[in-house]
């Protein structure tokens, strides 16, 4: 146990703090406080010493120096086991310090309301209290680190019930909390700079500064455990972002099902519906209006749509509406809904609602996409290369139609989205067969058709990557595909070529593989 004696005080966030400090002040610890904490406690009846007064030196630099002294760093550096420390401290006339609570400059506040003006954004990065924080928490043997004002409560009274001590157990516990805190401090200003500064390349070192939203009921299994962490200096439009209006907690699957939803809706300009199950889709289809969409992109496979996750790029009518209530589905995001659209589906007691109170749109900016591994995480960039009807390279005979490209330029955009080995089958403006994660392209091909069924027939085919025999190409002529869109590049493109002016089918090769492992 470790008895508190004297404590050092300098908080942003003031939230508590006055009770705290009553509490500890009633057990006998000496305060000694920074600038605008001292003058609050002060005005509350409390005795406080300074820290100028306290380290007998001034505040310097607009109070870029003030508590960086010996008689602080010290007092909480020196080990109490060690007695060469403790005669270094008696002979330098300083005390012991036993408690530092400290929150830190609000960096992250600063950056989200002002991040434009840089020298404010410098001036908000704290030099001082992190390294207090550091130096109680390096000798959290005898010193305890309190950097979280949800702690005060817990703290007073195991005090109080141990005559003004704290446990080795809670000094560790602070200890990890400490260096927690000080870590994403750090990680917010590299994420930050980063963006002001870096030349976007891949830096030696990466570090992620991101906090708990919520805990979640599980992950994707019941057995297994999950929590949501959000990045603060998000931008755009995203899950972490949007606003539930309706429905039991998200679940760790939802919130991956949202993100492919929104990842593919977005993709398209005219009115959009998506259906997601299990990341994949299984209904993609644009037309003019919303309701029009969603009708079409649930009729691709409602079988598989059964508890589905659905994303629109519009808002939600009350005709939309209208369809989604005749279905089971799990949750729904969008633009925002109409008024009486949202009063019908929050009759449903467990569908989520989620609005994203912006356009959904295509979003180019330059971001880092990342998986984790045992031991490392993978990261790349996410260059979006857009493929128009200029880019495609006719490699057949037979040229396709105007209605052909158009087809294959639709499927080609949900192929990006669909787990590999994929292959999409689309007429016009809906999907109509998708064989989504086949260890075999000729085996994504015959799924996609089989889903299709009768709907194959005049149908176009998008393929994620190259086809390395022309099996797959035999599998489409056979449902009935007339055309083909593919990124090419196999050394037996000329066999798939080949394979296509025996159809009659016109194919046509991209140059962007569409991966997504």
């Amino acid at each position: 146990m470790v008895k508190i004696e004297r404590a050092v005080i300098s908080v942003s966030d003031k939230d508590g703090i006055v009770d705290f400090c009553k509490g500890l002040s009633q057990l006998g610890v000496e305060l000694i406080s920074t600038g605008g904490t001292a003058k609050l406690l002060s005005s509350h009846g409390l005795k406080v010493a300074g820290i100028s007064e306290y380290t007998g030196s001034p505040e310097m630099m607009d109070g870029r120096v003030k508590t960086l002294h010996p008689a602080i760093f010290a007092g909480l550096l020196a080990r109490r086991d060690s007695p060469e420390h403790m005669r270094q401290l008696a002979e330098a006339g300083l005390k012991r310090i036993d408690m530092v609570v400290v929150n830190l400059y609000p960096f992250r506040e600063t950056v989200l309301t002002k991040g434009d003006d840089l020298d404010e954004v410098i001036e908000n990065i704290d030099i001082g209290e992190p390294s207090m924080i550091r130096a109680a928490a390096k000798n959290s043997d005898s010193v305890a680190a309190v950097t979280d004002p949800r702690a005060y409560a817990a703290l007073l009274e195991e005090m109080k019930a141990n005559g003004g001590e704290l446990s080795k157990p809670t000094l560790r516990k602070l200890m990890l909390e400490a260096f927690r805190s000080t870590a994403y401090y750090d990680s917010l200003i590299a994420s930050h700079l980063g963006g002001e500064f870096g030349d976007g390349g891949f830096p030696d070192t990466y570090s992620m500064g991101l906090e708990k939203r919520q805990d979640l009921r599980y992950g994707e299994n019941p057995q297994q455990s999950a929590a949501f962490y959000v990045d603060p200096f998000a931008k755009g439009v995203c899950v972490s972002r949007s606003e539930q209006l309706h429905g039991k907690e998200l679940s760790y699957n939802n919130i991956l099902d949202l993100e492919s939803a929104l990842e593919l809706v977005r993709e398209f300009e005219r009115p959009t519906a998506i259906v997601i199950k299990h990341t994949n889709p299984c209904g993609v289809a644009s037309a003019d209006t919303i309701s029009e969409a969603f009708a079409r992109s649930y009729g691709v496979d409602p079988m598989a749509a059964f508890g589905c996750v659905i994303g629109f790029n519009r808002n939600v009518d009350l005709a939309t509406a209208t369809d989604i209530s005749q279905h089971f589905v799990d949750c729904v995001i969008a633009p925002d809904y109409d008024g009486e659209a949202l009063e019908l589906l929050k009759k449903k007691k467990n569908i989520r609602l989620l609005r994203t109170n912006a356009p959904i749109t295509l979003d180019t900016a330059p971001e880092w996409r990342m998986k984790r591994i045992k031991g490392g995480l993978l990261v790349q960039t996410n260059k979006h290369v857009p493929v128009t009807a200029a880019d495609l390279k006719v490699v057949t005979e037979r040229a396709p139609t105007e209605e052909e490209i158009h087809g294959m330029l639709f499927a080609n955009k949900v192929c990006k989205h669909v787990w590999s080995n994929c292959i999409i089958l689309a007429k016009g403006e809906t999907v109509v067969g998708i064989g989504a994660g086949q260890m075999s392209r000729v085996d994504a091909s015959m799924i996609a058709a089989h889903k299709a069924g009768d709907k194959a027939i005049g149908s176009v085919m998008a393929s994620d990557a190259f086809f390395p025999f022309r099996d797959g190409i035999d599998t489409a002529a056979k449902a009935g595909v007339t055309a083909i869109i593919q990124p090419g590049g196999s050394i037996r493109d000329q066999e798939s070529i080949d394979a296509a002016n025996e159809h009659g089918m016109a194919m046509v090769f991209t140059g962007v593989r569409l991966f997504r492992h």
